[in-house]
């Protein structure tokens, strides 16, 4: 007898192909529907003794972390979309609400009840960009890390017969920011900080008075030193300086990683009953040397 081969149907074959022609999806992460980042900070825009810091914040929509180190790989998995990323570091005397950095009041007895902040905040630092995230990704951004407080030093020189006699000379800067929006980098809430002069002794600026500051910017329309000069035994009587700086610190809220030394004299001039003293035209000062306005 034959032996009989029994062949497999047209349809049945066409079936038994078509289930071998399926392809398993291929995708890049564990997680296709959502995007992971690694993040990068760049510390290099900072003075030149001015730290990195220990540790700092991080946000991406809304989620929040506390990081350190320089390139980071987030632990959060992110829907697909743009997100607003902000980060910033703790610095001392310095909060951070949402967006805004507000400087601390100051600790110390505000003269004519004026409202002062902290004259020395920490190193702020900070980032806001754009982070478009994909599914099935994992992307590197770069934070590029700004420095946020400037330091500022006023060197007066006294000129005239009653500059041996000076005792002290303080007083308060007016216009400084008290907030800024990391976000749009606006300066708000213009405030004062206090201005202690102590007398420089030796050096080549041997007999100046000189006073330094931190200073999350300026902010407003002016910038005013009033300060009070006294004088050993209360002779002569104590003199008012006045003097406005809104000119010399027009540019302050730029390239905050420089310090800015500013010099000027204080001028005497007789009246009738004693003296008056004002306080000449603000210079920039690098390297001990005066530069023109």
């Amino acid at each position: 007898m034959g032996t009989k081969i029994l062949l497999p149907t047209i349809a049945a074959m066409g079936m038994a192909l078509a289930a071998c022609d399926v392809t398993d999806p291929i995708y890049n992460t564990a997680n296709p529907d959502y995007g992971k980042i690694t993040l990068t900070t760049d510390w290099s825009d900072r003075g030149a003794d001015v730290a990195i810091p220990a540790s700092y914040t991080v946000r991406v929509g809304a989620f929040s972390a506390v990081l350190s180190g320089t390139v980071n790989a987030i632990d959060n998995l992110f829907p697909p979309a743009t997100y607003r990323a902000l980060v910033c570091n703790t610095a001392d005397h310095i909060a951070v609400s949402g967006t805004t950095a507000s400087v601390e009041a100051a600790s110390v007895a505000a003269p004519s009840a004026l409202s002062l902040v902290d004259n020395a905040p920490g190193w702020f630092f900070s980032c806001a960009m754009d982070m478009p995230i994909e599914k099935d990704k994992t992307q590197n951004f770069t934070a590029i890390m700004r420095q946020q407080v400037r330091q500022l030093t006023l060197v007066i020189e006294p000129v005239g017969g009653t500059a041996d006699r000076i005792e002290s000379i303080a007083g308060t800067l007016s216009g400084v920011a008290g907030t800024l929006d990391i976000d749009t980098q606006t300066h708000g809430s213009p405030s004062n900080v206090a201005l202690t002069f102590p007398k420089i002794v030796s050096g080549p600026d041997a007999g100046k008075w000189s006073a330094t500051v931190r200073l999350l910017g300026v902010a407003g329309s002016r910038q005013q030193l009033g300060a009070v000069v006294a004088f050993t035994g209360n002779t002569p009587a104590p003199i008012d300086l006045d003097s406005d700086l809104t000119t010399a610190l027009a540019g302050f809220n730029s390239d905050k990683k420089t310090p800015l030394t500013l010099g000027s004299q204080i001028v005497e001039t007789g009246t009738a009953t004693g003296f008056t003293a004002t306080i000449t035209g603000w210079n920039q000062v690098a390297g001990g040397q005066a530069i023109a306005n």
